[in-house]
């Protein structure tokens, strides 16, 4: 009996502690949502992950010291959950990445409370050197640059460089741009910029995201697996309403076809008219209410509510969800246009899908599903209408899945599309290919689909990826300030019609066949430069090195298959053939042998790159193969070879190592040229 009154306490101590880690984690999340909103930035799931696992480990240290969180300084806390949840590092990481510990300290009236200071283990400073480089000493507050501030970038010149200016005007309070001012090992301070740009203009959130997702659906398929290519397309909301109401107001009939531009590249245009004017008109009325004696704070909220192009843009959002004809017919004329445009898009990547989905037809369905769930009280619904998951068993916190006017969130969108997908294909494992952001996002899905039945939720596989930048000033633009998918595919084709110019690459070609190979040269470059990373880690991408031919690129790699075709037509022309039957007894060299290992590993990687969801796997190993077989060419003859027997074995390794090679490189979706 006392046994059982010993467990019962126990147990209550245990719940009360979760109610108190529930109570204070909600609670500063919640301040850093807002915090976070006040200055533009995106709190986004992995900052919320990391701030709930940063307040875990402080509240079991602080319970561990037997004092109470009350006895902590609320600022303090507020601020250090802050800086993690903005650094992401990540407390609960294995290994960790930060760690707390209490300080003692005293006010001015000799009263004494605790402070929490962060440290930065080794896997942290990882994490922070992936975003800052490797020779970092400190990191500096960050400038946030707002809509209407003045900023000159940092201007290089030689090994000098002169530093950004930034003048803040007050006009916003919208954050455009994160200066973070870096000191290196060496004393000099570098400044590492990040465009806060729309999802729209975010070059690599489209093109890493379709290179790694068609080179992982290759390499399973290529595991023996039917795979089942998707996409999902944001095509509702009040962004697509914007661009409507701009081209009605402002495009006088203008179409793809009138103006020569890209669909999805002419609605863009639209959005940003769209934007234009509606910055004019807060502006203009902002100042119409400050002359009435408003603060500048009260004035700007004013505008923005009685603005009366954002008013006419939710008054098209309510048509298009109440099904208005003429509303939903110049969205579906539109959206047509768009997706012509990304239509284009992907073939020029060599990108497909067997079915497209689009949030217009999935959100119901997620609904739906969320008010099954209700009524089998998975979920539960507040008071104000909103439902909410509870995963506080699971180590997560409350999760929104309705809005308290009943629309939904992302998380219901996705459990819709999931619901599709299951009931279209006879899958039994899906595999997300997002950005790293989302970590936490796809951490809960996996749990609510199966809470709700789904057979693969809980085995969900969320295919996460960093980040990819561009080097300060290395390409343009049609907009001069963003780089999208089609401006960096028509620059690397350029960029690679020059260097193969240049070194002779083309000489003797048609110009029907020089423009093919330097499509397939510059695409190579791109998507080798990008899938030879380990997805999970940023890179910054250099358009002029992925071109280099020699070295760990797509072009070494591409010259190298053109090499051999080209000495396995000279031994055709010679009246040469490869037997099936090879001839016994030749005696092989170190090298020889090597490479004949190296291709019978092929199977072996293949089957690892589909275990691990690891496309660089794959990438490396073809880039070893082809440098051991340039050393191989450049160490002994093969046309010219006396022995006859030996030249016929070092043709079809040759050409055993081309096949695989090309197998390799089409697993990764690059071409390879037969002629360079």
């Amino acid at each position: 009996m006392a046994e059982t009154k010993k467990q019962e306490v126990a147990a209550q101590g245990k719940q009360e502690m979760n109610t108190q880690l529930s109570y204070y984690a909600n609670q500063y999340t919640g301040l850093m949502e807002r915090d976070f909103a006040e200055h533009g930035l995106l709190f986004d799931d992995y900052s919320k992950q990391c701030a709930m696992a940063s307040m875990s480990a402080i509240y079991n240290l602080v319970t561990s010291n037997k004092a109470a969180m009350s006895n902590l300084n609320g600022s303090n806390l507020r601020q250090v959950i802050g800086q993690v949840s903005s650094l992401k590092l990540n407390a609960n990481a294995v290994p960790r990445e930060c760690y707390f510990q209490l300080r003692s300290k005293q006010d001015a009236n000799g009263n004494w409370y605790k402070e929490v200071e962060m440290g930065i283990e080794g896997d942290g400073n990882d994490a922070l050197l992936r975003n800052f480089g490797v020779d970092v000493k400190k990191v500096y507050p960050v400038w946030l640059v707002k809509e209407g501030d003045e900023f000159t970038y940092p201007k290089h010149r030689g090994v000098e460089v002169t530093p950004p200016e930034w003048e803040e005007k007050g006009l916003s309070q919208k954050v455009i741009r994160v200066v973070y001012p870096v000191e290196m090992n060496d004393g000099k301070i570098e400044y590492m910029i990040a465009e806060r740009e729309s999802v729209k203009g975010n070059l690599f959130a489209h093109v890493r995201n379709n290179l790694l997702g068609n080179a992982l659906a290759n390499i399973i398929s290529a595991n023996g697996n039917r795979v089942v290519k998707t996409n999902i397309v944001n095509d509702r909301g009040i962004h697509i309403c914007k661009s409507m109401l701009a081209w009605q107001k402002y495009g006088n009939g203008e179409t793809p076809e009138s103006s020569g531009k890209k669909g999805d590249h002419l609605i863009g245009d639209y959005y940003v008219a769209f934007d234009k004017h509606y910055k004019a008109e807060v502006k203009e009325l902002m100042a119409k209410f400050q002359s009435e004696g408003m603060s500048e704070e009260e004035a700007k909220a004013k505008a923005e509510a009685e603005s009366p192009l954002m008013k006419e843009a939710r008054e098209m959002l309510v048509k298009w969800e109440a099904g208005d004809p003429e509303v939903r017919t110049l969205w579906k004329k539109m959206n047509d246009w768009v997706y012509a445009g990304f239509d284009e898009t992907y073939r020029m990547m060599g990108v497909t899908f067997d079915k497209i989905y689009y949030e217009s037809e999935t959100y119901l369905e997620g609904k739906e599903k969320v008010m099954e769930g209700l009524e089998k009280g998975f979920f539960y619904r507040k008071e104000d209408g909103s439902v909410w998951a509870d995963l506080t068993g699971e180590g997560l916190d409350h999760k929104l899945l309705l809005r308290a006017d009943g629309t939904s969130v992302y998380m219901t969108q996705d459990i819709g599309t999931a619901k599709l997908r299951f009931a279209d294909f006879p899958i039994n494992k899906m595999v997300y290919v997002v950005g790293n952001e989302q970590n936490y996002h796809f951490q809960v899905l996996s749990i609510l689909l199966d809470k709700l039945g789904f057979e693969w939720g809980k085995g969900l596989v969320h295919f996460s990826y960093g980040m990819v930048e561009l080097p300060e000033g290395k390409m343009k633009s049609r907009e001069g300030t963003v780089v999208d998918a089609d401006d960096l595919m028509a620059e690397m084709i350029n960029t690679a019609k020059e260097t193969s110019g240049e070194l002779g690459k083309l000489d003797g070609l048609t110009q029907e066949e020089a423009d093919n190979i330097a499509r397939i040269v510059g695409l190579g470059a791109l998507k080798y430069f990008i899938l030879k990373v380990d997805a999970r880690k940023n890179m910054t991408f250099n358009p002029k090195e992925s071109i280099d031919f020699n070295g760990n690129t797509g072009p070494f790699i591409q010259y190298t298959y053109a090499r051999i075709q080209s000495v396995l037509r000279k031994a055709k022309e010679a009246g040469i053939s490869v037997p099936a039957q090879l001839p016994a007894g030749i005696e092989l060299s170190e090298k020889e042998e090597g490479l004949i290992q190296m291709v019978a590993d092929f199977a072996a990687i293949v089957k690892q790159a589909g275990e691990d969801y690891s496309p660089s796997l794959i990438a490396n190993y073809t880039y070893d193969l082809v440098k051991e077989y340039n050393q191989f060419y450049h160490d002994f003859s093969i046309l010219r070879e006396e022995n006859e027997a030996v030249k016929i074995f070092r043709l079809a390794l040759s050409e055993n190592v081309a096949k695989v090679v090309r197998l390799g490189m089409g697993l990764l979706g690059i071409e390879v040229p037969d002629r360079m």
